[in-house]
């Protein structure tokens, strides 16, 4: 059966993915930091085309994407058809719409989406069972096994060890209207993170407080969504790129919603009730940033 699908391009669905609760607790001896973090994915993404061929190729709609061996997506089919021994190809087409350097994961998506691809493509004999899979994404990046689950999660250590968030806990971000948006400028992680190290040992939130902040708000079932919102990696971030909160603290003022940054940055969000015109928002980020400022509505998945 699986050479039936082997014959048509597959399509797949990399979507983006928001840190909701990002507490970095300290850096390790590899130089990688313990984090522990709440993401969910987005019902915005990238899409993936994959069609079978001899040897791997990627063209991407964004030309500022790299297209050669540095792309995720095609270290992800390198590492696949290692540990597989796979001796089919793929021609991957990306259609990029998540923003790079955002800090919403678009590339580590992308990476897994092609994973996925593979899986089918190389069928039952060369598939990899779920949990030499997720070995294989972590290899690629610390956000790539997030993307193998299908709900919120909550990420530990380096984001390599994943855990479902509790079913009640879930339910109040599954479906949530989201409002995302990103300066024309991006932030390297390499560049956050080693800003967040030089303001140490003050930068980091313990872990046990920052288990113990979790903990309270899954085990407290009135609590919204916005009693979640943490991130301590907006302070480095927010002293260099004041744009950042200027304009999170007029959307405060003006909007009356409390705005956040996802991961790394540069991207923000705001978490939208079921009734709220984004409109007044939009403008607001448009008039504080330009036109070249990416904004987006999407929801949590």
């Amino acid at each position: 059966m699986h050479d039936a699908f082997a014959v048509d391009p597959l399509t797949v669905f990399a979507p983006a993915k928001l840190n909701l609760f990002l507490a970095v607790t300290g850096r390790r001896p590899d130089g990688f930091h313990e984090l522990v973090s709440v993401v969910a994915s987005l019902t915005f993404g990238d899409t993936l085309t994959v069609t079978p061929a001899e040897g791997f190729s990627l063209t991407c709609t964004d030309p500022e994407v790299p297209a050669d061996e540095s792309n995720l997506v095609l270290r992800a089919a390198r590492a696949f058809a290692a540990a597989t021994r796979w001796p089919g190809g793929a021609a991957f087409r990306l259609e990029k719409r998540v923003p790079a350097g955002a800090g919403l994961g678009g590339g580590s998506s992308d990476a897994v989406a092609a994973l996925r691809a593979l899986q089918t493509l190389a069928g039952p004999a060369h598939a990899l069972a779920p949990e030499p899979l997720a070995e294989l994404a972590a290899q690629l990046g610390s956000d790539c096994p997030l993307f193998l689950r299908g709900e919120p999660v909550v990420m530990r250590g380096r984001g390599e060890r994943l855990a479902p968030l509790p079913a009640d806990a879930a339910r109040r971000l599954r479906g949530r209207r989201v409002l995302v948006f990103k300066p024309g400028f991006g932030i390297p992680t390499p560049w956050a993170y080693g800003r967040l190290a030089a303001r140490a040992p003050g930068s980091y939130l313990p872990a046990a407080e920052a288990e113990a902040r979790l903990a309270a708000w899954c085990d407290d079932p009135t609590a919204p969504a916005e009693a979640l919102l943490f991130n301590n990696m907006e302070p480095p971030a927010f002293a260099k790129f004041v744009a950042l909160p200027t304009l999170l603290d007029r959307l405060r003022e003006r909007g009356g919603v409390e705005p956040r940054m996802s991961g790394s940055g540069s991207a923000c969000f705001v978490l939208l009730g079921d009734g709220t015109d984004p409109a007044p928002l939009r403008a607001l980020i448009r008039d504080a940033w330009g036109e070249s400022a990416f904004v987006q509505e999407s929801r949590l998945a």
